[in-house]
């Protein structure tokens, strides 16, 4: 696989023109958006993590690329016969330099309506005249070595049939949630969103979920390498200071790590994005002086809720463990995978809303770490310090479709699905 990050340029383009409903160009505002959550195919992918369908998912954060050769197609099929106005598309990196636009009534007979197109790139409207059941972007010529890529690829109009509403199974929880259960893996003083490409650099974490997470590592690496995490789709890194009793390290019995829709109202659940391949994030202080200084993580014992919580340690009876919640910010700038700080590109809701600074509503991670300790806590410190220094850090590697289908099968319609993304 190729090296490649996420188009942001493309991204921003996209989030800042509105989520599916109201991403009409001012060429097509006249006109319904057809394509959007219809059926898609193409001439070819480039993996598995960029099929067809990403094209039309509404989410700036997923992609279609083909194989790295020409020509290449990918179309969609409205339902029924419309009348096309306009088509947008929303370019990767990788674009056409030349392209057709065409429409059939069968999906085997073409009507070119647009011939040699010139690609340019970024978000590109072109106004058209036709009408057919089936809309294809025929790509003639790569404007780059790699594929074509497109981010959304949207059809304006009238007629074509209408998408089916998401179906909410008999007997569902209605939580919206799906979930990552990873073990512990290794342990190693490195950082690689803190200390990139310093080996040694950072005080002692333990690392959850990918087997190969080092100072050196890129989403590529983690992405093309293996997870201990159930499901194993889940190619993500996580990590968190070590724990000492007594000094001695203590890992947890495992690590979860919920992906939850709340904190924001049910309608911005529904338009809950998925969290982009790449994104980097950090929560809690791993500079702490005090309690007060981080009010996100927290202690807590399992099945004695009767002690409470607290920013720092508690002491949990014997026959429990010692347990630690840290919710990760769930609002995103839109535009950044990573910021200087680590948390500038993320926010937390206000008044169940995401700020206008951060208006992309991404899946909150809340990560649950049990330790198989209780009593006496004067043994006991973090890597970092006391329990008030209590962080985590999250490098995702979801596969982006995989990511996608979880937002809009559990999430969006507010279903507890498990590990395996399904009610």
């Amino acid at each position: 696989m190729r090296k490649r990050s996420l188009s942001i340029a493309a991204a921003v383009a996209t989030i800042l023109t509105g989520y599916v409903a109201v991403a009409q160009s001012s060429a097509s505002a006249a006109d319904g958006l057809l394509s959007a959550g219809r059926p898609a195919t193409a001439s070819s992918t480039e993996s598995a993590a960029f099929p067809a369908s990403n094209a039309v998912d509404g989410n700036p954060g997923t992609r279609w690329s083909s194989a790295f050769s020409d020509p290449q197609w990918l179309q969609v099929d409205l339902g029924a016969t419309a009348t096309v106005s306009s088509v947008v598309l929303n370019w990767e990196a990788a674009y056409a330099k030349t392209f057709d636009l065409q429409v059939s009534a069968n999906g085997s007979s073409w009507t070119t309506v647009k011939a040699n197109v010139a690609g340019t790139g970024g978000r590109q409207s072109v106004a058209v005249t036709g009408s057919g059941r089936y809309v294809r972007m025929q790509s003639t010529a790569r404007a780059t070595q790699w594929g074509v890529s497109l981010t959304e690829f949207e059809i304006y109009g009238n007629g074509g049939g209408t998408a089916p509403p998401p179906t909410i199974p008999p007997g569902a929880v209605r939580v919206a949630e799906f979930l990552a259960d990873c073990p512990f893996s290794h342990r190693l003083p490195d950082d690689p969103i803190v200390f990139p490409k310093m080996p040694g650099a950072s005080h002692m974490h333990s690392f959850f979920g990918s087997t190969v997470t080092n100072a050196n590592s890129t989403v590529d690496d983690l992405f093309n390498a293996n997870s201990n995490c159930n499901p194993s789709i889940d190619k993500s890194s996580y990590w968190i200071p070590t724990f000492y009793n007594n000094n001695v390290p203590v890992e947890p019995t495992t690590g979860v790590f919920y992906y939850l829709g709340e904190g924001v109202s049910d309608a911005l659940i529904a338009q809950t994005q998925p969290l982009p391949y790449g994104l980097r994030i950090v929560a809690g202080n791993a500079k702490a002086t005090g309690p007060n200084d981080n009010t996100i993580s927290r202690w807590s014992c399992l099945h004695a809720g009767e002690v409470g919580s607290s920013h720092d340690f508690v002491t949990c009876p014997a026959g429990t463990m010692l347990e630690s919640y840290l919710d990760f910010p769930h609002c995103w700038d839109g535009r950044n995978l990573d910021s200087p700080d680590h948390k500038s590109h993320m926010a937390y809701p206000v008044n169940n809303a995401c700020p206008a600074s951060h208006p992309v509503v991404v899946p909150k991670l809340r990560q649950v770490m049990r330790y198989p300790v209780n009593g006496n806590t004067a043994g006991f410190r973090l890597a970092s310090g006391a329990g008030y220094t209590m962080h985590g850090d999250f490098f995702n590697a979801w596969p982006e479709a995989e990511m996608a289908r979880r937002v809009t099968d559990c999430i969006r319609i507010i279903v507890k699905c498990g590990a395996n993304g399904r009610p």
